[in-house]
C-alpha cells in the first residue's frame, strides 16, 4: 500500500555518545533514515546528546535535540512538536530501551504517538533472554540449551543441568556487556556476579557454549504486506566464542552449504514473523555445527544493527532508508532500488565481489587490559575492504587498518616466537590474523591451526596460497617478475609496498613504476547490489586488477576529499562529520566531490553522499592511483584527521595540490622545534622544551626544561605514548617504552606547567582575516588530555586579559602559519599567563561540539574558505546560544574493569555528549565544577 498520510511528523530517537558496542553505525542509519522521511513530506524531529555526529546536524532533519537521552526530554518534545510517530530502530540498544520505558510508563498513549518501524512487544521478545528461548521452542527454531536465572542460586541450578563449558548472556546489555564463558566450576561464581550485575533486569541466560561452531548473520526486511527480502548473509571468519563486533566478517557467507543456506533463511524469516507484526528490519544471528550443520538461532535484533550498516555498504542496498519508507506503510515493491533507478526495493541483492570486515581496537589507551576477545564486545572502529577474492579484500582490509601494516605480513612486522605464534592462536586478540599468517609462514600445519583456532579450513587454505605466492616472489629480482605472475600478485592483494619488502633493496616507488611498465594498473568496478545483471546509476567504487575499468573521469572541476578511516580513541565520528562538510560545499561550489573512505559505519561512505565514492584504504598507493585517474584540482586532508594529514608530505613531493593550509605550513605546526621558533618570534610565551632522539639526551633536555616533564612522540593524534614524568628514572622508562613502541620517532619533551588551567580556541582564517569560532575553559587541569577534559563554551572564569590574550594569539599563530581553513590551539593559564601548548591548522574535535552550540555551520564556512571560493567577510556568522554548553567525555571503561580510571595526558574517552545550561548555578555544572576542579587553585 503507500504511504500512511495521517504521520505527518516523525521523531527519531539517537543513541547518543559513541562507545564500544554502539559507534556511528548509528549515526548512518539514523542519518539515511531522516532524509528518507523528509522526502516524503514528512517533518522530522532527531532527539540526540552527541554532538559529533552528521545526524544532529540541520542538513539532516528539520529540528534537532541536542538532549539527554531521557524519556522526559522526549516528552518535551512530543508536546513542542506534536508528533505522529516515533522511529526507535535506528539508534542502536540506547533508542530501543527509551522507546519501551516511554511506554511502560504510558508516553507515546498519552499523547497518542505510534511506534514505527517495530512492535514494542518484540523488543521485550527480543531482549528477555527466556522469552526469547521460549518463542523459538514454541515456533520450532532451534536453540542452545539454557535456563534463565535471577540469582545465584538458580545460576548454580542450571549450572550444574547443563554442564560445563557455559556461557552466560545478561538480558537487556549491549555490545555482549557483563557476558562471559565459564570453562569450569572455580569460574562460575564470579562470572555469574558480573553477569547479574551488568542486567538492568538482575537477569541472565546460562547457556550451553557452542564454542567453534560457525557464526552467520542475515540482514532482513519486511514490508506492510509481510513480504520478507534477505538484503545479505554475513559469515564471521572468527568461530562461536568471540562477539560478532570484534570479529573478522565476509560476505557473501564464503563456507555455507545451498542447503544450510535456505534452511537458515526460512528459520530467520519464521522468526521474523513470530516477534511482531511490523515494518522494518531486522539482524539475526546463527550458530552452525561444522560436523552436520545443525543451525541454532543465537539472537534477532528488531532493529537496524552494527552489520545493518556493513550490509548497506557491502551490498549498495540502503537498509536503513528503506526501512523507514516501509515503516510509513510504503511496501517493497513501491519503493525505487536506488542503485539501478530501474528495479524495485523487492530485489534480493547478488554480489559479484567479496566484502571483508575487520575491527580496529585501542588495547594501546588501556595498559594492563585483558586483550583476550570473548562474548564482550571490546574494540572501538572497523573497516570494509571490497575485493573480487577473499584474500584480496583481506589483505585491503589489513592495509587500511590505519595500524602500519602494509597487508597481511609480508611488511617486516612478523613474529618469529612460536610459544608466542601458538598461545595467540589459541587466545584470541586484536592480531591473531596476522599471527596466523606468521605461523603457516613459520611451517605450522594448516590442520594444526585449524584444531587450535577452529577458524574454518577453507579461510585457512587461502591465506596459505599468500604464503605460497611469497615464496615464489623470492625466487625474482624485480626486473625478472613475470608479467602474469606480477598480475596474480596484484590480485591476490599484494601491495607494491610488500613485494618490495620480499624482493630486498627495492623500494616501493620502483615497485609502482615497474609494474605500470609492465601495463598493470587497478581498476575500478561498480558496487551495483545486482551482479551487473541491471546497468547502475550510482557512482560507488572499488578497486580491482582486471582488464575492464568501470569509472570514467568525467571533464569537470573535482576535489578528493580524504575519509579519517577507522574509528578510534582520538579519531571519532567528528572528522567524518567533517568529511561530510567538506563534501557538501565542494558540491555547493560547483565542484565534482570525491570521497575517499574505508569505514563502513559513517556517513561519508553513504553512497550517495559525495559525487563519486572510492571505498578503499586510505593508504598510498591506493589514493596515489585514483589521484591519477581522476586528476583533482586538490586534495583536502584538513578534514580526515591524523589519517589524512599523513597524506600531506607525499602528495606535496609529488606536486599534488593540498587544499587549504600548505604542508609546509602543517608541517611547522607538527615539528615542535619549528613551532616553538615560530612562538619565540611572534613573542608568544610557550613551555621550555627540547627534542631528543635517545634516553641519555632526554635525561639532559629534562634537566634543562626543569621537571616534571610532559613526554611525546611528534606527530601523533589522541595524545598517544604521552606520560607525565618527575624524575630521571621514570623518563628513563618512558623514553626507552616510546622508542620501542614507535621506532624512529622523536621524542618532544616539555616542561610541564603543573596546577594550570587548559584552554581552546577553534579559529577559522582565509589569508588575511581571522574568526575566532569558540573559546574554551576546561574544567579538569592541565595534564588531562582535552579531549577527556569537560570543556565549557564560553569560558566561564577566565579573566577579560587571559581571554583577549588568547585571541590575539589565535589570530597571530593563523596568520603567520599562512592558514587556509581550520585552526585549533591549545593553551595553558598560570597564575594569568597563556601558554601555547600546541596548535593544529586541520579539522578538531571541538569544531562539530562549537557548531552545534552556537548554530553555526563552521565546518562548512571553513571547507568553502579552503576552496577558495568565499572568504570570511561572504559570510554573516550569528551565534544563538544563550547560558552555556558542555562537552561532557564519555568512556567505556567497563570494558576493561582491569584497568585503572585515572586519566592523564593520552586520551581514552570514546565519544562526547553536550549538554546546555543557562547560567553557572546551574545544580550540574555546581556538582561538576566541585568534583573535577577542587584542587584548582582558585
Amino acid at each position: 500500500m503507500p504511504k500512511d498520510t495521517s504521520i505527518r511528523s516523525v521523531l527519531i530517537i539517537g543513541s547518543g555518545p559513541i562507545i564500544i558496542g554502539q559507534a556511528c553505525e548509528f549515526d548512518y542509519s539514523g542519518s539515511q533514515a531522516a532524509l528518507s522521511l523528509k522526502e516524503e513530506g514528512i517533518e522530522v524531529s532527531i532527539i540526540n546528546s552527541n554532538p559529533a555526529t552528521i545526524m544532529t546536524d540541520k542538513v539532516i532533519a528539520d529540528h534537532v535535540y541536542l538532549r539527554p537521552l531521557s524519556v522526559d526530554s522526549i516528552e518535551q518534545i512530543l508536546i513542542e512538536r506534536k508528533i505522529d510517530a516515533v522511529l526507535p530502530t535506528m539508534g542502536g540498544q540506547t533508542a530501543l530501551n527509551l522507546c519501551k520505558e516511554a511506554e511502560e510508563r504510558g508516553v507515546w498513549e498519552k499523547y497518542g504517538v505510534r511506534v514505527i518501524g517495530v512492535d514494542v512487544a518484540a523488543i521485550e521478545k527480543t531482549e528477555n533472554r527466556e522469552a526469547f528461548r521460549q518463542l523459538m521452542v514454541d515456533i520450532g527454531v532451534g536453540v542452545a540449551n539454557s535456563r534463565i536465572a535471577n540469582s545465584y542460586l538458580e545460576g548454580k541450578e542450571a549450572a550444574q543441568e547443563i554442564g560445563y563449558p557455559l556461557v552466560i548472556r545478561p538480558s537487556y546489555t549491549l555490545g555482549g556487556s557483563g557476558g562471559g564463558f565459564v570453562h569450569k566450576k572455580e569460574e562460575f561464581d564470579q562470572a555469574l556476579k558480573r553477569g547479574l550485575e551488568a542486567s538492568p533486569t538482575h537477569e541472565v541466560l546460562v547457556e550451553q557454549a557452542v564454542l567453534g561452531w560457525k557464526e552467520y548473520e542475515l540482514e532482513l526486511l519486511r514490508d506492510t504486506n509481510d513480504n520478507v527480502i534477505i538484503i545479505c548473509s554475513i559469515e564471521n571468519f572468527d568461530p562461536m566464542g568471540i562477539h560478532t563486533g570484534d570479529s573478522i566478517t565476509v560476505a557473501p557467507a564464503m563456507t555455507l552449504s545451498d542447503r544450510c543456506y535456505q534452511d537458515m533463511r526460512n528459520q530467520a524469516i519464521k522468526m521474523m514473523r513470530a516477534i511482531g507484526n511490523f515494518a522494518g528490519g531486522c539482524n539475526v544471528q546463527f550458530s552452525v555445527n561444522p560436523d552436520n550443520d545443525e543451525i541454532i538461532a543465537i539472537e534477532i535484533n528488531p532493529r537496524v544493527s552494527r552489520s545493518s550498516a556493513l550490509a548497506s555498504k557491502a551490498t549498495g542496498y540502503p537498509i536503513a532508508k528503506i526501512a523507514s519508507k516501509l515503516a510509513i506503510g510504503y511496501n517493497l515493491d513501491e519503493i525505487e532500488n536506488q542503485i539501478t533507478k530501474t528495479t524495485s526495493a523487492y530485489f534480493e541483492p547478488t554480489l559479484d565481489y567479496v566484502i571483508v570486515k575487520v575491527p580496529r581496537w585501542n588495547f594501546d589507551k588501556f595498559k594492563g587490559a585483558n586483550m583476550e576477545l570473548g562474548l564482550q564486545m571490546k574494540s572501538v572502529g572497523e573497516v570494509m575492504a571490497i575485493g573480487r577474492t577473499f584474500v584480496e579484500a583481506l589483505q585491503k582490509a589489513c592495509q587500511s587498518l590505519e595500524i602500519g601494516r602494509a597487508g597481511l605480513g609480508a611488511d617486516g612486522k612478523h613474529n618469529r616466537s612460536i610459544e608466542e605464534i601458538m598461545y595467540g592462536l589459541e587466545h584470541a586478540s586484536w592480531n591473531r590474523l596476522f599471527l596466523i599468517k606468521d605461523a603457516m609462514s613459520m611451517g605450522v600445519p594448516l590442520e594444526s591451526i585449524r584444531k587450535v583456532t577452529r577458524i574454518d579450513k577453507w579461510f585457512l587454505s587461502q591465506i596459505q596460497e599468500l604464503v605460497q605466492l611469497e615464496v615464489e616472489l623470492k625466487r625474482y629480482s624485480l626486473n625478472n617478475i613475470p608479467k602474469d605472475f606480477f598480475f596474480t600478485l596484484k590480485q591476490k592483494g599484494f601491495s607494491d609496498i610488500q613485494i618490495a619488502y620480499l624482493l630486498g633493496n627495492v623500494t616501493e616507488d620502483e615497485v609502482y613504476d615497474r609494474r605500470k611498465s609492465l601495463g598493470i594498473s587497478r581498476v575500478y568496478k561498480m558496487v551495483d547490489t545486482c551482479a551487473a545483471e541491471f546497468a547502475a546509476q550510482t557512482p560507488y567504487y572499488y578497486s580491482t586488477f582486471e582488464e575492464e575499468n568501470e569509472s570514467l573521469p568525467s571533464d569537470k572541476k573535482k576535489v578528493i576529499v580524504l575519509g579519517s578511516g577507522p574509528n578510534r580513541i582520538g579519531q571519532g565520528i567528528e572528522f567524518d562529520y567533517s568529511c561530510v562538510h567538506g563534501l557538501l560545499a565542494a558540491k555547493e561550489t560547483g565542484f565534482e566531490a570525491i570521497m575517499i573512505n574505508c569505514n563502513p559505519e559513517t556517513v561519508s561512505t553513504d553512497f550517495n553522499m559525495a559525487d563519486k565514492l572510492y571505498f578503499e584504504p586510505v593508504f598510498w598507493e591506493h589514493v596515489r592511483e585514483i589521484i591519477e585517474l581522476e586528476n583533482p584540482i586538490g586534495v583536502i586532508v584538513q578534514l580526515g584527521g591524523q589519517t589524512a594529514l599523513k597524506m600531506a608530505e607525499k602528495l606535496h613531493e609529488r606536486g599534488i595540490k593540498i587544499i587549504g593550509t600548505s604542508y609546509n605550513d602543517m608541517d611547522v605546526a607538527e615539528d615542535r622545534g619549528r613551532f616553538s621558533d615560530l612562538l619565540k618570534e611572534l613573542e608568544i610565551p610557550y613551555p621550555k622544551y627540547g627534542v631528543a632522539e635517545n634516553a641519555e639526551e632526554a635525561i639532559v633536555v629534562a634537566n634543562e626544561v626543569g621537571y616534571p616533564v610532559l613526554v611525546r612522540p611528534s606527530y601523533v593524534l589522541g595524545g598517544q605514548g604521552m606520560s607525565i614524568v618527575i624524575n630521571d628514572e621514570d623518563l628513563e622508562k618512558a623514553v626507552v617504552k616510546l622508542l620501542g613502541d614507535l621506532p624512529g620517532i622523536r621524542v618532544l619533551i616539555d616542561h610541564f606547567l603543573d596546577r594550570a588551567e587548559e584552554t581552546e580556541s577553534d579559529s577559522i582564517c582565509d589569508g588575511e582575516d581571522v574568526h575566532i569560532v569558540g573559546l574554551m575553559e576546561h574544567i579538569e587541569p592541565a595534564g588531562i588530555h582535552s579531549g577527556d577534559s569537560f570543556a565549557v563554551l564560553p569560558p566561564f572564569s577566565l579573566s577579560e586579559k587571559v581571554i583577549s590574550d588568547m585571541e590575539i594569539y589565535s589570530k597571530k599563530i593563523a596568520r603567520a602559519l599562512n592558514v587556509i581553513g581550520l585552526l585549533n590551539i591549545q593553551f595553558a593559564v598560570k597564575d594569568e599567563k597563556v601558554y601555547v601548548i600546541e596548535a593544529n591548522p586541520r579539522a578538531s574535535r571541538t569544531v562539530p561540539f562549537i557548531a552545534k552550540a552556537y548554530d553555526v555551520p563552521y565546518i562548512n564556512i571553513a571547507a568553502k574558505v579552503m576552496l577558495g571560493v568565499n572568504k570570511l567577510k561572504d559570510f554573516k556568522i550569528e551565534r544563538k546560544l544563550e547560558g552555556y554548553a558542555i562537552k561532557e567525555p564519555v568512556f567505556s571503561f567497563d570494558k576493561f574493569p582491569e584497568v585503572t580510571k585515572e586519566l592523564g595526558p593520552e586520551m581514552k574517552s570514546t565519544g562526547e555528549s553536550i549538554r546546555f545550561i543557562k547560567d553557572l548555578e546551574d545544580p550540574y555544572f555546581r556538582k561538576l565544577y566541585k568534583d573535577k576542579s577542587m584542587y584548582l587553585s582558585k
